[in-house]
Parts: C-alpha cells; structure tokens; sequence
C-alpha cells in the first residue's frame, strides 16, 4: 500500500537540483571477469551482434563512426520492413531540461495515450503487447493506493462511477536508480533530463528493472513483430529505433519528437488536455506554469528519485 508519503507536495514548485552523473565504467572491463566466455557465449545465443557489443559506448563515438552506425540502422530497417527510415542522434538543447506534468483530477482512464505511445514508439503489435505508459484505476474513496489499483480494467465506458486514473511510464529520475543499477552503463541521464538506452549495449540482465521503483522498464522477450505500414520511420537512435530481442525498452518521452520541438505522443493524443510538457528552465512554459501555480506531487517520494514527473491537481 502506498501511504500518504507516496505522493508529496513540492513545497517550492521548482525543480529539484541535478545530482552528479554516474561515472561510465567500460563495458570491455565488465566482459573481462571470469565469466567474459560465457557471457559472449550467452550473447551470441541470444542473437547479440557481439562485434557492435564491443564498439566504443555511444558518447564515445566521433561524428564519423556514429554517421556510420547510423546508416547502419537504415540499412537493417529497409531490409527488415522495405521502407525507408531516417535515424537521427539529435543531442540535448541547451537550456533545457524538460519535465512532465499530468493533471489526475482530469485523466478519464480512455488509454488513447498508451496506443498513441505503443503506433510511436515502435513497440510490439504481438500480443502481448509491450506498453510503456500503464494507466491504473483507482478508488476515489482510497486515494492514491497501489493495493487498490487496477491495471487491467475493462469498462465499456470511463471513466467508471467511483473512480479515478492513474497513469504511469518512466519518470525520468534525476537520481535514477536503473542507471546506478546497469553493469554495463548502457543507460544513463542526458543533460535535457531524458534517460536513455542504448539498446546495443543493453545485456539484458535485467538489473534496472529491478531497480525501476515505478516498473516503467521492460524487457522485450522476443523479436518485436511490428506491421511495415505501422512502421514509424522518424526514428531516434536512443529513442523509438526497432529494438532488437532480449534487451529493456521504456519511454524517453518520445525522444525524437520532443528534440525537435515538439510534445510526445501521449500529450498531444490526449483528449481532456491531462498531459502537459515543457522546458523547466523556461519560466514562461507551461510546465512551469503547473508547478508554480498548482498542486504538484511526486510519485513515492520517500524514495528521493527526485522524478522530472509530475502529477497535480488542476482542480
């Protein structure tokens, strides 16, 4: 059960000062154990190019060596789909850190941002499908509490009499413990507030979901099936890029729309206006409106992840 600390106020509306980023050990010296053979062995089972396992980390790489990589994601998405795709790297803006608001006296538990996400993202069709946004359904009567949550609710009209909604996906932590937890720093924290994957290093161990106090990351088990007219083909390397079998996707709030300027999926899907999105730094954006002017909560609080996500209450 989620007590009352779940859920906190943030006293001040402003953003929580950015931790110290985690140090990058090589994943070279993480494969040079005693277990080094069985661990390639393990890869190459699993169907892991091992040569792209070895390749410098992606923060790494010149603009030449990460062109190349790049052009390589193309080739393997036209032979895989027989479309054309365009995989950027865009990097962080300066100047902004981007945060995440979601107004839960507004959400009506419709879902439309899940599917939204999952036509994006590239996610698998196959069922069962992988979603990075969870809505829960929850009673009015409880509050906040994860013991009387619901996920797999089926309504035929919402929201239902009593209730309320709830979603869920990657917080975006600025002291995340999934990064902490990856032995190989195939994910980490980019200076806009994104934390990303980068899905050729992932070994998928599964450490950072065990991590993920919110669940917001999950393992892909097999090759993801995913039609070629559904294809999205503005892709980002870090983002929604096809992912391969046996390594941890989650949301990077739609990483290859929000660099570019504009909002994820699931805020513009939205049909009640719930989900805001914005520049913290920037006083005049609307995220920055909600904190400084509106009930604002973070989701298990206690547990000083210090999310760039934030719930409130427009009412």
């Amino acid at each position: 059960m989620t007590s009352r600390k779940a859920l906190n106020v943030i006293q001040d509306g402003g953003a929580d000062p950015l931790g110290a980023e985690p140090m990058n050990p090589s994943r070279r010296a993480f494969l040079r154990t005693a277990a080094a053979g069985a661990a390639v062995s393990a890869l190459a089972g699993c169907g892991v190019d091992v040569g792209e396992f070895l390749r410098s980390h992606f923060k790494e790489l010149s603009r030449d060596e990460l062109a190349k990589v790049l052009a390589k994601v193309e080739r393997r998405n036209k032979e895989r789909f027989g479309k054309d795709t365009k995989v950027t790297a865009e990097g962080p803006r300066p100047g902004v850190e981007f945060g995440y608001g979601l107004d839960i006296s507004r959400c009506v538990g419709c879902r439309r941002c899940v599917y939204a996400c999952v036509k994006e993202n590239n996610q698998s069709r196959e069922q069962p499908q992988i979603h990075w946004i969870r809505v829960l359904e929850m009673e009015k009567d409880h509050g906040v509490d994860l013991a009387h949550s619901e996920l797999y609710y089926d309504a035929d009209t919402v929201p239902r009499p009593g209730k309320f909604y709830f979603p869920v996906q990657c917080q975006q932590c600025r002291n995340p413990p999934c990064v902490k937890a990856c032995p190989t720093q195939a994910t980490w924290k980019e200076q806009d507030g994104i934390v990303v994957i980068d899905y050729d290093w992932c070994i998928g161990c599964r450490c950072c979901m065990s991590a993920c106090p919110y669940g917001a990351r999950h393992m892909n088990w097999a090759e993801p099936k995913l039609p070629a007219a559904e294809l999205n083909p503005v892709q980002h390397y870090l983002g929604n890029r096809p992912r391969p079998k046996g390594v941890v996707e989650k949301c990077t709030f739609c990483i290859q729309r929000t660099r570019n300027g504009r909002y994820p999926a699931c805020v513009e899907v939205c049909p009640v206006g719930a989900r805001k999105f914005g520049n913290l730094l920037d006083p005049e954006s609307e995220i920055r409106r909600v904190m400084e002017t509106k009930r604002v909560f973070v989701f298990k609080e206690e547990l000083a992840t210090h999310p760039q996500f934030y719930y409130f209450y427009a009412t």
